[in-house]
């Protein structure tokens, strides 16, 4: 698979690399969390929150909106789904990882979407990107068989588990509206058949479960 820089020109497309913050007492931070077999995400962890950074990320970033900062951190190779919300993800590299990203306006009517248009991006460690809202994203993978590390921004409440009855899949598998495809708090997501998703999860991704070794 090939893969791109987020310094190329590329990447203008899907996010951008955050320059005006100093991350790198995150990225200090970040070095002393779990990097699990698999894959772990945390919404929000304190120790990361109460940061002097964290303050700074809210205000300049997210111009002044409340954040969460968590990770999501193990092993990981694979593409399995995609997810968007509805406002730009900031993702703080601690060791090098690989970002694999499709954009939403080639999502179909019926919410699937052709896992040969994704593109996978580079992102070095101690880098900051930011991850537009019109991106689709998932779990970052780890580079050369490598775990990674990478700290996860985004507006307070996001991913945190659901408190209203949303649609439902239907029956032959597809989507009657997008709320179908909401699966936590801001998280719209659509999932791959071999990517091991929750039953009733929107299985929409067409193709190859892609792998960046492959």
């Amino acid at each position: 698979m090939k893969i791109w820089s987020v310094n190329d020109a590329e990447f203008k497309e899907y996010g951008r690399v955050v320059d005006n913050v100093d991350f790198s007492e995150l990225v200090e931070a970040m070095k002393k969390t779990p990097v699990p077999e698999g894959v772990v995400y945390e919404p929000g962890i304190k120790e990361l929150e109460s940061l002097a950074v964290a303050k700074e990320i809210s205000n300049v970033v997210y111009g002044e909106m409340p954040v969460q900062i968590g990770y999501c951190n193990g092993h990981n190779c694979m593409l399995n789904a995609l997810e968007y919300h509805r406002d730009s993800e900031i993702n703080v590299a601690a060791t090098d990882a690989i970002l694999m990203l499709g954009l939403m306006r080639e999502v179909e009517k019926d919410f699937t979407y052709d896992t040969s248009k994704v593109k996978a991006f580079f992102v070095p460690a101690g880098t900051a990107v930011e991850v537009y809202a019109t991106t689709l994203h998932y779990a970052p993978c780890g580079v050369d068989g490598k775990g990674f590390q990478v700290s996860i921004v985004l507006p307070k409440g996001t991913n945190l588990p659901l408190t209203t009855p949303h649609a439902k899949v239907n029956a032959d598998g597809t989507a009657p509206s997008e709320d179908a495809l909401i699966t936590a708090v801001n998280k719209w997501l659509i999932g791959h058949k071999e990517g091991g998703l929750d039953a009733g999860s929107f299985l929409g991704l067409k193709g190859k479960n892609l792998n960046i070794n492959e």
